[in-house]
């Protein structure tokens, strides 16, 4: 079963997804269907990252570039934490992880802000300036 794993994944997956549907487990490639269960909640895992990393990115733009502060941005804040929202809803798993995820997009979003807007890196701080709370709340933005 791996061979067609490794050779022709659309095949092996539909095969294993009738396997699974007709409960024949003899049938079922176990160690390869757990690897792709992890990869799917990993893809979770990156999605919910990656929506800090654009969040945070903008939101650092906004503090520290106020002369540059337009619809665009402000549209790319609400939206991102609707779609977070939204996320954590439909994965409330990642919920524990979430701290660890906006840290670590925080990072991410410090060199983007500072490659983006051209400013000097140190001018945005190592630790994020402003919490999980404040950057989850639709009503708050940087001053």
């Amino acid at each position: 079963m791996s061979k067609t794993y490794d050779d022709d994944f659309y095949t092996w997956a539909m095969t294993q997804a009738d396997a699974v549907r007709r409960r024949s487990a003899n049938e079922i490639d176990w160690e390869n269907i757990a690897e792709e269960l992890e990869s799917l909640g990993k893809g979770e895992a990156r999605e919910l990252f990656s929506r800090y990393v654009v969040l945070l990115t903008h939101l650092l733009k906004w503090l520290y570039q106020p002369e540059r502060r337009g619809t665009s941005w402000s549209a790319t804040i609400a939206i991102q934490r609707r779609m977070l929202a939204r996320h954590l809803r439909q994965n409330p798993g990642l919920k524990s992880s979430e701290p660890d995820e906006f840290l670590d997009a925080y990072g991410v979003a410090r060199l983007k802000a500072h490659k983006e807007s051209k400013l000097d890196l140190a001018v945005f701080p190592d630790a994020p300036p402003f919490t999980l709370e404040q950057v989850k709340d639709d009503a708050w933005l940087p001053e």
